[in-house]
C-alpha cells in the first residue's frame, strides 16, 4: 500500500493543480515513483509534469525534514506558477517554510504557523557535538532566509520567534508578513460583506460629482442601479434570517421525549 503524506491533482480544464500536504514531511521515497514511500522527491518530480499556470498548496502539517521542505518551497518558488499556499490547519517547522513559497499566503482564522530552530538527536565527544551545534545553526539560517523573504520584521525579530518555538496566530502571521490573507470567507451563502463591497463601489462617487459631468441620464441610471443593489441586499436579508430561524419542536407523540427529559 502507498504511503503518501500528500497527493497533487490538476484540473487542466481550470488551469490549476492542488497539492496537498496532509502530514508529515518525509525523506523516505528517494528512488522514484515506484517506491513504496513517498517523498520531496517524488513531489519534485510530479511538479514538473503540472501545465496549469496556477498551484494551490493546502498545508495541515507538523514538519519533518528540513531539506525536504526547503526542496519543495524552492521547487515552487522556481516553478514559474502563481502559487498560492492555504494553511489548512497547522503549517509547523518545515511545512511554514513550504507556506511561504506562496505569493498569496492565505490563513483561515482556526489556523496556525509554528516556526523554531533545527533541532537533531547526536553523539559522540566534545568536538563532534560542538560541530554538530554549529551545523545546527547554519541549516537553521537557511530557514531563517526564507523567512526574511516574507516577513516584514528583522532578522533579530524572526531568531527571537524560532528561537521561543512561536505558536503563530492569523492575526500575528498577518502583521509580521508571514501571511497575505485571512480568509474569513464562509462556505456556504454570500457574505454580506460582498454587498459592502458593491455599495462602497456604488456610493464611490456622489451623485454630486456625476451631475456635474453633464452626462444626460446618468444619475437615473445610478439611481436604479443602486435601488436595485438595495432589493438584492433586502432579499439575502431576508433569505439568511429565514434560515437561521429556530425549527419548530417536533410534537411529542410517542412521550419518548418526555421521558428522556425528565
Amino acid at each position: 500500500m502507498e504511503k503518501t503524506y500528500y497527493s497533487l491533482k490538476e484540473d487542466a480544464t481550470n488551469d490549476v493543480a492542488d497539492l496537498y500536504i496532509f502530514g508529515d514531511i518525509t525523506n523516505y521515497g528517494q528512488w522514484g515513483k515506484d517506491d513504496p514511500d513517498r517523498s520531496a522527491y517524488n513531489i519534485v518530480d510530479e511538479l514538473r509534469e503540472i501545465t496549469a499556470s496556477n498551484i494551490n498548496v493546502h498545508i495541515n502539517s507538523y514538519g519533518g525534514d528540513v531539506f525536504e521542505g526547503l526542496a519543495i518551497y524552492n521547487t515552487l518558488r522556481g516553478s514559474g506558477k502563481h502559487i498560492t499556499t492555504i494553511c489548512a490547519g497547522c503549517a509547523c517547522s518545515a511545512a511554514s517554510v513550504v507556506f511561504m513559497a506562496g505569493t498569496e499566503r492565505i490563513m483561515p482564522r482556526a489556523s496556525m504557523l509554528m516556526i523554531h530552530n533545527a533541532w537533531t538527536v547526536a553523539v559522540g565527544n566534545s568536538d563532534e557535538l560542538h560541530k554538530q551545534a554549529d551545523d545546527l545553526e547554519t541549516i537553521t539560517q537557511a530557514s531563517v532566509e526564507v523567512y526574511k523573504q516574507a516577513a516584514s520584521i528583522s532578522e533579530e525579530e524572526i531568531k527571537e520567534l524560532m528561537d521561543n518555538e512561536t505558536w503563530i496566530k492569523p492575526e500575528q502571521a498577518m502583521e509580521w508578513g508571514f501571511a497575505t490573507a485571512i480568509d474569513d470567507e464562509e462556505t456556504d451563502g454570500v457574505k454580506q460583506s460582498a454587498f459592502g463591497l458593491i455599495m462602497q463601489k456604488m456610493t464611490s462617487e456622489p451623485v454630486a460629482v456625476l451631475e456635474e459631468k453633464e452626462c444626460p441620464g446618468l444619475e437615473e441610471s445610478y439611481n436604479a442601479l443602486k435601488g436595485s443593489i438595495d432589493k438584492l441586499i433586502g432579499l439575502v436579508e431576508a433569505k439568511e434570517t429565514a434560515e437561521t430561524e429556530e425549527v419548530p419542536a417536533e410534537e411529542d407523540t410517542n412521550g419518548w421525549k418526555a421521558f428522556f427529559n425528565k
